[in-house]
C-alpha cells in the first residue's frame, strides 16, 4: 500500500500559535565537530505541526495524552475537501451532501497553506458539524490548520463538544497533495504522562484499486 505522509517538516521556522514555544533544537555532541556520536536535545511546544489534543487540554480534570486509546488515531479515515471563505467554520451544509463512510474524517481547506508562515484566518470545526459528525459514529476529527477552532476564539466551542461525545482531535496535518477518498490513518500520540497534546508523524496508507470499501465493516 501507498505511504502518503500528511506531516509538516519540523524545524525551527514551524509556525505554532502566537504566544507558544517554537521548535528549537540544540546538538550536545556531533560527528561533524569530530565527536563520536550525535545528541542533540529539544525545546518545543506538543501542539507542534500534525499533533493531537488531550482531552485535559479543554476540559478540566480529563484524561492526559498518555491514556487515550490509540484506537483514535489508527484505521480507516475519509478526506473531505470543502471549499468556504477563509475565517469560517465549516457547517454541516458546506459538506453539501458529502456521505461520512469512515470513523475517522480529515478535512482539507486549503486555508493554512504555508505551515511555516502563521495566518489568523484559518478555517475550522462549527459545533454543530462536529455533533453531526459524532452522531455519524465519527470517533477522530482533523483538519490542515493548527486549531478546530477559530484562531481568536476562547470558548472552544468545537473542542468542547468533541469532549461531550469523547472524541479525537488531530490538527496541523497537510493534505494539499491528499484526492479526496478513504484511507488509513497511522498518527500515534507519544507516550508523555499529563501531557495535553503530542506532535504525530501522520500518515495515510492508500489502498490498492481493487480494495472495495464496505461501508458497514468501516463504521
Amino acid at each position: 500500500m501507498e505511504i502518503i505522509d500528511i506531516s509538516p517538516l519540523i524545524n525551527s521556522n514551524l509556525a505554532v500559535f502566537p504566544g507558544d514555544t517554537p521548535f528549537q533544537e540544540d546538538f550536545l555532541m556531533s560527528t561533524d565537530r569530530g565527536q563520536h556520536m550525535t545528541l542533540s536535545k529539544i525545546t518545543t511546544t506538543v501542539h507542534l505541526g500534525a499533533h493531537t489534543d488531550a482531552p485535559n487540554h479543554y476540559a478540566a480534570k480529563s484524561e492526559s495524552i498518555e491514556v487515550r486509546s490509540l484506537d483514535y488515531y489508527l484505521g480507516k479515515a475519509q478526506v473531505i475537501e470543502v471549499q468556504i471563505p477563509r475565517g469560517k467554520r465549516i457547517r454541516i451544509v458546506d459538506l453539501k451532501g458529502q456521505k461520512i463512510l469512515a470513523p475517522r474524517v480529515l478535512f482539507k481547506t486549503l486555508s493554512f497553506p504555508n505551515p511555516y508562515e502563521w495566518n489568523d484566518d484559518f478555517n475550522s470545526l462549527s459545533e454543530e458539524l462536529v455533533q453531526y459528525l459524532a452522531d455519524q459514529n465519527v470517533k477522530l476529527v482533523g483538519l490542515d490548520t493548527p486549531s478546530i477552532d477559530l484562531a481568536q476564539d476562547s470558548i472552544l466551542e468545537s473542542h468542547l463538544c468533541v469532549h461531550r461525545n469523547n472524541m479525537a482531535i488531530l490538527e496541523g496535518i497537510v493534505l494539499e497533495h491528499v484526492p479526496v477518498g478513504i484511507y488509513e490513518l497511522i498518527a500515534l500520540p507519544l507516550k508523555i504522562e499529563k501531557a495535553d497534546a503530542s506532535p504525530v508523524r501522520a500518515v495515510l496508507r492508500k489502498y490498492q484499486d481493487s480494495f472495495q470499501i464496505d461501508q458497514k465493516a468501516i463504521l
